[in-house]
């Protein structure tokens, strides 16, 4: 079965008290200011992450407002990396951005080395200024960087920043929530996306051309069917629940969407040994 793991940006609104009403950018200050702090971070940090295990996640995909690569110092590191230890928590992915520069791009890497993932699921700017200083920086930290859709409008669009792929290094997070928003076949992006799927953030929305997140089943993507294609596919990274409302704590949605992706995946046929890819062209139902 796959790894599933909680998006920590869920969170993104609680430094707010759940009252985000200038956007994204707000709450990424907020948590950021909140968790940077080195002298409360080992109380806040846990408080964190001792819920994210409550909730009955084993990993988690850690957001860079609660572990910031620009701002994290040793002792950061290391009470986080007691923290998740004591809560037996493997950090399936670093999310977020990664810098624009070389600095803090190499920072990235080495925070992700540091925590024991391979995974960077977001963007950086070097993608598009310097890529092979990029390629040649993931490779030396034996890291990938999965690029996250979000203004992309087709899989294809994210198949052209993704190229060549770097040798491996470079591939896709998809977020099927931002697919549902662009109004595009999650179900066909995955299929199309299938050789460079590093991981997936699963997630519904409640209509094309907004981006206001659900609990899995009460929107318009096709959670379920995406789930059936990854195994179909034959994927076995991580699969992560994101839900990140501005204005109520996604604890219990992201509770009843952990059940429903538990009984998903637990479809899947246990004595199957071969995968068998879908045509390139293959499109879905």
């Amino acid at each position: 079965m796959n790894l599933v793991s909680f998006m920590s940006a869920n969170f993104v609104a609680r430094q707010l008290n759940y009252h985000m009403t200038e956007g994204w950018g707000q709450g990424d200050r907020a948590t950021n200011d909140y968790f940077r702090p080195v002298e409360t971070f080992a109380e806040r940090f846990a408080a964190m992450v001792q819920e994210v295990r409550a909730m009955g996640f084993t990993a988690i995909d850690l957001w860079t407002g609660h572990l910031n690569p620009q701002w994290a110092t040793a002792q950061h590191v290391a009470i986080a990396q007691e923290q998740l230890a004591n809560c037996e928590l493997r950090v399936a992915s670093l999310a977020g951005g990664f810098g624009n520069t070389k600095e803090e791009f190499e920072h990235s890497c080495r925070l992700a080395v540091a925590m024991g993932t391979t995974v960077l699921g977001g963007n950086a700017g070097l993608l598009k200024t310097d890529r092979p200083l990029l390629i040649a920086l993931l490779k030396a930290h034996g890291v990938r960087l999965g690029i996250e859709n979000h203004p992309e409008k087709t899989a294809q669009e994210l198949l052209d920043k993704i190229g060549d792929g770097g040798d491996g290094v470079i591939g896709a997070a998809v977020d099927t929530g931002w697919f549902g928003t662009q109004g595009f076949d999650v179900v066909l992006a995955l299929v199309e996306l299938r050789n460079h799927l590093f991981h997936v953030h699963c997630k519904d929305v409640l209509a094309v051309g907004a981006h206001e997140t659900c609990r899995f089943g009460k929107g318009i993507v096709p959670i379920e069917r995406c789930v059936e294609t990854l195994q179909r596919i034959g994927y076995t990274g991580a699969i992560s629940v994101e839900h990140e409302p501005d204005h109520f704590d996604p604890t219990a949605d992201v509770r009843a969407s952990l059940r429903l992706l538990q009984r998903w995946l637990g479809k899947a046929n246990p004595l199957r040994t071969e995968v068998v890819p879908l045509p390139a062209n293959q499109k879905s139902d």
